[in-house]
Formats: structure tokens, sequence, C-alpha cells
């Protein structure tokens, strides 16, 4: 087996795939039991039928629907993942609850290395594009989130690590090198800058990841582009055909915004890639 075939890494061993069973979770449940075959993980796949005005007044056919339809879903899913060589996938049906929280105490309970969802939900476009539980998911997660839009594919040959010098920045960073390193990856280090004061500070962020990159053999670009920071990720990983971009869940600033930080925020509503948010252990 050679570098890009192989599991981008040894901390995967157990993953939770969550999913509202709609189009906007094709992406994650496609790439999920993608990497939970690599990787020879225990997969969990979780859903949560939400509870309805409408279930009340139709009685209970309408929840009975429901239930059936889920249930034809997980077998589907468990369908494909066999077939690609997952021997553990375990479904997990809830009723009641808030979605994000029910996903939150399942990965907590079920001590889940990644969590795997889509960038949104059945609702549509919600704000920048991203839905309220894939926020609240990353800012309550005991793990790292892997968002995953519906057409994007993770293969792990061009990755973005985005620093601001942060301790958060510096987890996502030790992350992404350990996926390059393990996957022959080539990386991408950028750090933008909005004043020009802030331009030797950029330069001396990237210039560390390029350090550590090349410490482990790493092929690693340095980039400081002058601008917006979700603005200049997002067109640089679309230039660079970047398949993943690694960020911290929270910025510089400590700003919590929805849970997380606002620049992180952005970036996974506008990326067309996969976006690894990596959280610090506290």
């Amino acid at each position: 087996m050679n570098a890009l075939q192989s599991c981008p890494s040894d901390k995967l061993r157990t993953l939770l795939l969550a999913t509202d069973r709609s189009e906007y979770s094709e992406g994650a449940v496609r790439e999920a039991i993608n990497i939970a075959g690599k990787c020879s993980s225990n997969l969990y796949v979780i859903s949560v039928i939400e509870m309805n005005p409408e279930y009340e007044t139709f009685g209970t056919s309408v929840m009975q629907q429901e239930e059936e339809e889920a249930t034809a879903y997980f077998a589907s899913v468990k369908k494909t993942a066999a077939e690609q060589g997952v021997s553990s996938c375990e479904t997990i049906l809830r009723e009641n609850g808030e979605p994000y929280r029910v996903v939150v105490e399942e990965a907590a309970k079920k001590k889940v290395d990644m969590i795997i969802m889509g960038r949104r939900g059945r609702r549509g476009f919600e704000k920048v594009l991203m839905g309220s539980s894939a926020a609240k998911v990353i800012g309550h997660a005991p793990c790292n989130v892997l968002i995953v839009p519906r057409a994007a594919r993770v293969e792990f040959k061009n990755i973005l690590v985005a620093t601001d010098g942060s301790e958060y920045a510096n987890a996502a960073v030790s992350e992404a090198v350990g996926i390059a390193k393990s996957r022959g990856s080539h990386m991408i280090a950028l750090s933008a800058y909005f004043l020009e004061n802030e331009l030797e500070t950029a330069r001396a962020n990237v210039n560390r990841v390029v350090e550590a990159s090349q410490r482990e053999g790493i092929t690693v670009e340095a980039l400081t582009p002058r601008g917006k920071p979700y603005e200049a990720i997002v067109e640089t990983a679309g230039g660079r055909a970047a398949d993943l971009i690694v960020m911290g869940a929270y910025g510089k600033t400590g700003l919590k915004k929805l849970l997380m930080g606002s620049t992180t925020e952005k970036v996974i509503g506008r990326a067309g890639c996969a976006v690894l948010v990596v959280k610090t252990q506290r």
C-alpha cells in the first residue's frame, strides 16, 4: 500500500458519522466510510429524528414513517460500508433532543476520535451557508470535527493549514503535519495579514510551519497573502486545489461567535473542500 492509500492518522480508531439523512450529508457519508475503511476504524452512524408539531396533528403514522425511512437509510449505509471493507459499523437512532447535543453526548460516550458531518442540513441555507447544528457540534465537541461539503472528496494530496500563531492554530499545525507525513501530502502553510505591520508576524507564523514540515520530510510552501483571513484561505484553497483545510476551532482573539472563531466559521461556509477543525485538549 502506498502513502496515498494509507490511513491519515493512527488516532482514528473510532469515528462518529452524524447525518440527517439528506443529500447534504452525502459527502460526509462517503468520506467517513472511506476513512473508516483505510484506518480499520470502528464507525458509528448517528441520526436524530427531530420532533415536529405535525406529528401530534397526524398521529403516530408520520413518526413511524420517519423511523422506517431511517432504518432503510441505515441499512444502505451499512451495506456500502461493508462493501468498502468497514468491518464495524453500528447505527444509532435518537428521537427528541437537540441534534447537536445528541451528537456531542454520543461522541463523549463512545470516546470517538473524530466526528464527521455535512456542512448544512435539511433546512438548507442558514447563516453563512453553514447550519447552526454543525457550528454547535464544533463548539462543544470533545474531539476533532471534519466538515465535508456534499461534493467534496478528501484525498489528502494537498493540505492547507491556516495559522495565526495562536495555541489553537498550533494544534491544527501539529495535526496537519502528522497527516501530511502519513500520507505523503504536499502542504500549504498560510498566514494572512491585513495591516502592513502584521506582515512580519505572518511570516514568522508560516516559517514555524515550514520548519516543522521540513523536519518530517514534507514538501511545503509558505504563503502570506494580504486580506481578510477567511477570504485568503478560501481563495488559496481553491486556487491550489487543496482537498483539505486544517484549522483551529478558535482564533488568536479568542472570539467564540457561534461557539467558534468567526474565521473558521466563514471558511467552512464558503470552502469547496473539506475542513478539519482541530480541538485543543482542555
